[in-house]
């Protein structure tokens, strides 16, 4: 029998029958140890395989202290058991790996680009690449040479050699594992590549279906390139449908004028928005002069449905009209609220130290200097006692 595990041996098994040979737990997870496992561990920038064993969900896959340990969302007692692969997540690991292995070759034998890191994402992947040149051009003709490649159909294929025999052989490679001993795993690419690689991968390229490549980002001195494989590709084009589709039906308008649409759209709530701001603004000069033609040396109000900002602006506006008067404003706005004390220059009142107790008493962050101090409460339950003590 073979000492390879049957992931290794056949990255299509989707179930085995095994024996569980030892049970444990780490950091309150129960992890079981199997004597032979379809389930991939977590590796090489290659996520954990999900599944079951017998009737206990695997969520997590891992190598540690020479052992496949599988963690469990409930414990499990050794003995016969049959190991069951969550297939639609492993085949998607399978094409964007084997997908990378195709554009980082490519990328390599079209421009020179050398793929220094490699991530495996749950929406995307991506390569580090060690250059800063990665323009649009190159980029296409990039993703036109993989597609070259994915219509070809080559195959792909495991290998295992010795040390020695691997030394002679020309491998594209970031190095062996520290520690690493016994045979090296090579996977090749008829005609394309040979790289030293522990993941699961599948039989062609033809399989990969597609490649896309979604963009750049600077990082380190070099470009990391995003990219999706096969289904994901294609989900990603229906999410895009959809989306047009709605978009179509919201804006009238054809996809090749969804984008012009939109912007005109914009363009009339900027000026809807600007329109409201003047309108509110000359509406706050107006309440404000209301307001500081009341009697007496204190001024107080509650504004429902307007924010910080807006009661800031208008006790600014009328201690610098009415520089007698102190004031004390509220307002509220989505379950938030605020306030607002503040005193002109020839009012009496001493604001830094009555705003602390405000805050203190509204259960409010906030402060201020110089006659002004403002808030974020947690209600105004207590706005009522806030006024008897400014009184």
């Amino acid at each position: 029998m073979s000492t390879l595990p049957a992931y290794d041996r056949d990255p299509y098994l989707t179930k085995i029958e095994t024996t569980i040979l030892s049970i444990g737990e780490e950091q309150g997870r129960p992890f079981a140890v199997l004597e032979d496992t379809i389930l991939y561990p977590e590796g090489g920038g290659q996520p954990a395989d999900h599944g079951s064993i017998g009737s206990a969900t695997v969520v997590d896959v891992q190598k540690a202290e020479g052992q496949v340990r599988h963690y469990l969302e409930s414990p499990l007692r050794p003995g016969p058991t049959q190991v069951q692969l969550d297939w639609l997540r492993r085949f998607d690991h399978m094409q964007q790996h084997t997908g990378q292995h195709v554009l980082t070759a490519a990328a390599q034998e079209r421009f020179g680009w050398e793929t220094t890191a490699f991530h495996l994402g749950e929406e995307r992947c991506d390569i580090e690449l060690n250059t800063q040149n990665a323009g649009a051009r190159d980029l296409a003709r990039l993703e036109e040479a993989v597609a070259e490649i994915i219509r070809a159909a080559l195959p792909v294929t495991v290998h295992h050699v010795s040390p020695e025999a691997y030394q002679t052989m020309k491998v594209r490679s970031r190095g062996l594992p520290e520690g690493h001993t016994g045979d090296v795993r090579l996977v090749e690419i008829e005609g394309l590549d040979i790289n030293t690689c522990g993941g699961t991968h599948v039989r062609s390229t033809a399989e990969l279906e597609c490649l896309k490549l979604l963009g750049t980002e600077a990082i380190r001195g070099g470009t990391r390139l995003f990219f999706i494989v096969g289904v994901r590709a294609r989900r990603r084009m229906e999410a895009h449908e959809k989306r047009n589709a709605s978009l179509r039906t919201l804006l009238g308008a054809p996809d090749e004028e969804i984008v012009s649409a939109v912007e005109a759209k914009l363009e009339q709530i900027r000026t809807a928005e600007k329109r409201a701001r003047l309108l509110e603004d000359e509406l706050m000069a107006s309440r404000v002069e209301v307001l500081a033609g009341r009697a007496g040396n204190f001024v107080e109000e509650h504004f429902d449905g307007k924010d910080a900002g807006f009661i800031q602006k208008a006790a600014r506006q009328l201690v610098a009209a009415a520089p007698g008067k102190a004031v004390f404003f509220t307002a509220s706005q989505n379950d938030l609220h605020f306030f607002v004390l503040a005193a002109g220059e020839q009012s009496s009142l001493e604001v830094g130290t009555m705003g602390k107790e405000l805050a203190t008493l509204l259960e409010a962050k906030g402060g201020g200097a110089k006659g002004f101090f403002q808030g974020k409460a947690a209600s105004l339950s207590k706005r009522a006692e806030a006024l008897q003590r400014l009184s």
